[in-house]
């Protein structure tokens, strides 16, 4: 089996790439900086059997896209899974944005989908599943998430595309939004306000915790399995009933 996980070296990423590591696994990891990060998320992968192999790629363009997966092909002859859960985390209102950051981050948070799903299609085998990574901020106005949320709603838009066109290849796709998890990104987000966002939102939570990165990975496992062949283009929320709470 074969996984690529993009941001797979930190926060969701890396406790999806956790979750399916083990003996036979090949784990691929990309990450574009923080090397220390991408070598501590290798050992821990590497720690549960897996094979880790780290890969060093900007997939915010289509030739960024495949390069990426021109690497994964020199280590594998099939990807099992692909997992977007890369996210450019580019916090301001959107009549505030910078053109070129806000071009990148509707790149990376939104049509970098597309061409990695494209680039991918000689290695899917039937069974294959794809994932994005989303959040509520891609359906309601979160202050300051207009770079992220506008273009991860545009991606889960091309999920249910997706998942037409690659039903007659066996491959599913799947979109799999949480509600708050404590990540590196989220604190770049909301910055010194975060600690208190996510007490606030444990408290307000009906199973009254947050969600954790390993709670994401045990959906997206499942919706790896076998047990969910019948399942494709579906929108998953990971948030203990957060998002249907009155209030």
């Amino acid at each position: 089996m074969a996984i690529l996980v993009t941001g797979g070296t930190k926060g969701i990423g890396r406790g999806i790439a956790e979750r399916f590591a083990a003996p036979d696994v090949t784990v691929l990891l990309n990450y574009v900086s923080d090397d220390d990060a991408a070598a501590a998320a290798a050992d821990a992968v590497a720690a549960k059997g897996g094979t880790a192999v780290l890969l060093k790629r900007d997939i915010t363009t289509s030739d960024g896209a495949e390069a990426l997966l021109s690497d994964v092909a020199q280590r594998t002859d099939r990807l099992d899974q692909l997992v977007h859960a890369a996210v450019y985390p580019y916090a301001t209102s959107l009549l505030a944005a910078d053109p070129a950051e806000l071009d990148r981050a509707v790149a990376l948070n939104g049509t970098s989908l597309v061409h990695l799903v494209r680039a991918a299609m000689p290695l899917f085998r039937p069974g294959s599943t794809v994932f994005f990574l989303s959040s509520r901020g891609s359906k309601v106005a979160v202050p300051n998430y207009g770079p992220i949320g506008g273009p991860k709603a545009m991606a889960e838009a091309f999920v249910r595309y997706l998942a037409v066109e690659l039903a007659g290849v066996g491959v599913r796709a799947h979109v799999v939004s949480a509600s708050l998890v404590l990540t590196e990104a989220v604190r770049r987000l909301f910055g010194d306000a975060t600690d208190a966002r996510a007490e606030a939102a444990a408290a307000a939570n009906p199973m009254k915790r947050n969600v954790t990165a390993q709670d994401v990975a045990e959906v997206v496992h499942f919706l790896a399995s076998p047990a969910a062949e019948m399942l494709t283009g579906r929108e998953l929320f990971v948030d203990g009933g957060a998002y249907v709470k009155a209030g």
